[in-house]
């Protein structure tokens, strides 16, 4: 279906009741992250997929200028689209269910990681929340996460990232472990339930897998 000119593909909608996972994506329809999942939990869930995401805009809480040559600029338009989650995409989503989902986790890869923690700033329909090789080298976040108070106290914040991501010459991108780990921590001292896991390889590498990881964390625990 579309939505606000988002595609949307759901998985599992006849699951009534079950827990509602959001993921944003920029193309694609992450069926091959549905039967990573399917294959990792034994609970029904439903998998809603946001595909077209403006990537560089709706995924980043503020600007910031290309990193390197041919990189594009972020310009800091997740705020929008959290209202737009709010109001438009998240109950069009509810709506083609059997039944209200039992609690709602946004989950996200790369930038769409940053976004699934930034989120919870700013809205409180998401009870958990997955960021898998998230950026959290992107300027500020982390002085900014550890200052505001949260919109809503999560039950459940899954954190991953590769183990080669800071091997880089990169100064931003190389803070991206030590930054990850320091908010596993903050987190940890408010009291939610969060762990921090360290994948082989880069960034690039098993994506799918990574973030099938993380939801799957959420899902097998009952809150």
């Amino acid at each position: 279906m579309i939505i606000d000119d988002k595609s949307i593909f759901l998985y599992g909608e006849t699951n009534e009741g079950a827990p509602l996972v959001i993921v944003n994506t920029f193309d694609g329809d992450e069926h091959e992250l549905n039967e990573l999942l399917a294959r990792m939990v034994d609970i029904p869930y439903t998998l809603a997929v946001i595909s077209d995401v403006n990537w560089n805009d709706e995924m980043t809480p503020w600007d910031c200028q290309p990193l390197f040559k041919g990189d594009k600029p972020c310009t800091g338009g997740a705020d929008d689209y959290i209202k737009k989650l709010e109001d438009d995409i998240v109950p069009a989503i509810i709506e083609k269910l059997k039944a209200k989902p039992a609690y709602i986790t946004i989950a996200g890869y790369s930038l769409g990681g940053l976004f699934a923690i930034y989120s919870l700033y700013h809205t409180n329909i998401f009870t958990c929340a997955v960021s898998a090789s998230g950026s959290m080298w992107f300027p500020d976040f982390v002085d900014y996460a550890t200052s505001y108070n949260l919109a809503v106290m999560p039950k459940r914040i899954y954190f991953s990232v590769g183990d080669k991501e800071a091997q880089t010459k990169n100064a931003i991108f190389k803070t991206v472990e030590d930054n990850t780990r320091l908010l596993c921590k903050h987190f940890a001292k408010l009291g939610i339930e969060d762990t921090f896991e360290l994948n082989e390889g880069n960034h690039f590498k098993d994506a799918d897998l990574r973030l099938a990881k993380g939801i799957a964390w959420v899902l097998q625990r009952p809150l």
